[in-house]
């Protein structure tokens, strides 16, 4: 069985048995934990599963012929991330996927209300199921593991604002993928800022206009539907969170110039995305194929290149690394939690589907090379104090402040 052959080149730890669709079992690893059991129930499924891994077992997946039988999904791919560790450069799964990574064109302005509208236009009550209250869609900032979700995306708002220096009311504010609304929201209620948020999502943009007219904020936080390269005009402080993945690489230098343009003289920029810490590489092909068509996660050496090229000044770097994989352990729970919902807003192949990206994404970053950066931005190196401790000073503050 030719699957079973290429499992037997990267399985070493840990076991896993193949049940192929006439019934017989092909035994893989050691036979130490962790251990996993499959049944491949379609004929000629063996060679999708082999020539193209990486995409083929979760398609399979979602469709049914792909049915886990001991453990979970999760534990699967756990057991499949653990070996991986110990495959050099040279193994075909790595050149095959990294032949492909810069045939990434740049991506028009239709094709990217295109891309976001597959995934954010999705219904609200969809995301309601495993989201916070803000629907905050993004990295959580956990100071214990022990954190609710709830916790750590409130700390996670904080960090972002005490990077962004918001030393004085009014300060105009540039929110790049401004999401459902919660962190414009949170900058102009807890920093008297001036928010604008632009996004791409109809659904998005519906919900965070409606969320700002509820909280009374219409007059100092709005929203607008449209692509970053469509603004003009200045701003004190940029942010983004979250977004940066779905510019693509064909269009990095494109960004930073656009930042570069749209900040103060004196402004200040936060960039928040998911990023690799291997050298650049292609998107997992099942993400880019089923969830986040046109999304590209970028190694921070060729960001800093592009940075470089823009004229801006990069003035801090935090890598987080484990906060992810915390944030969607809870979102992961939550979802599986809400099965019958999902299955009832949309169907069984659908939370297969999410089951399965989650569970990746996941094991993504607490096994594999995925990170998340926060990289803060300015045009002169002489506009910051000159150590990080008013980022600390300032998020103790907020802190205190919020839960008095």
């Amino acid at each position: 069985m030719l699957f079973a052959t290429l499992l037997r080149s990267l399985v070493h730890c840990g076991s896993m048995v193949v049940i192929d669709s006439a019934g017989r079992s092909h035994r893989i690893g050691d036979s130490t934990p962790p251990r996993s059991v499959v049944r491949l129930t379609r004929p000629g499924l063996n060679y999708n599963l082999a020539f193209n891994p990486k995409l083929s077992i979760g398609k399979a997946y979602v469709e049914g012929s792909f049915l886990i039988e001991q453990g979970s999904i999760m534990d699967l791919l756990t057991l499949l991330a653990c070996n991986l560790r110990t495959i050099g450069p040279g193994h075909w799964l790595n050149w095959t996927a990294h032949a492909r990574t810069w045939l990434q064109p740049r991506i028009p302005i239709g094709q990217a209300r295109r891309n976001v509208a597959y995934h954010y236009d999705l219904s609200p009550e969809f995301y309601d199921l495993f989201l916070d209250a803000d629907r905050q869609y993004s990295c959580g900032y956990f100071s214990s593991p022990s954190d609710t979700l709830e916790a750590a995306q409130a700390q996670k708002k904080r960090h972002i604002a005490s990077k962004l220096l918001l030393n004085r009311p009014g300060l105009r504010v540039l929110d790049i993928g401004s999401g459902w609304g919660g962190l414009a929201m949170f900058l102009a209620g807890h920093a008297a800022a001036d928010v604008t948020g632009i996004t791409l999502s109809v659904e998005q943009h519906q919900e965070s206009t409606m969320c700002a007219a509820t909280a009374g904020l219409s007059e100092q936080v709005r929203f607008r539907l449209q692509d970053y390269r469509q603004e003009w005009g200045t701003y004190d402080r940029i942010v983004s969170v979250g977004m940066f993945e779905h510019v693509g690489r064909g269009s990095y230098e494109t960004f930073f110039a656009k930042l570069r343009d749209l900040l103060h003289d004196d402004g200040v920029a936060l960039l928040h995305s998911i990023g690799d810490s291997d050298p650049p590489g292609p998107i997992n092909p099942f993400i880019g194929k089923y969830i986040f068509p046109g999304a590209a996660v970028p190694s921070l050496s060729e960001v800093l290149r592009a940075v470089e090229r823009s004229g801006l000044v990069v003035t801090d770097i935090e890598i987080l690394r484990l906060h992810y994989a915390e944030t969607l352990l809870r979102w992961r729970e939550r979802f599986i939690a809400n099965r019958a919902e999902v299955v009832r807003l949309y169907d069984e192949p659908f939370f297969r589907m999410w089951e399965f990206y989650l569970a990746l994404c996941e094991v993504g970053f607490r096994h594999r090379s995925s990170v998340v950066f926060q990289m803060q931005l300015a045009k002169r190196n002489d506009i910051l104090p000159l150590t990080r401790d008013y980022m600390m000073d300032r998020e103790q503050h907020k802190l205190s402040r919020t839960l008095a």
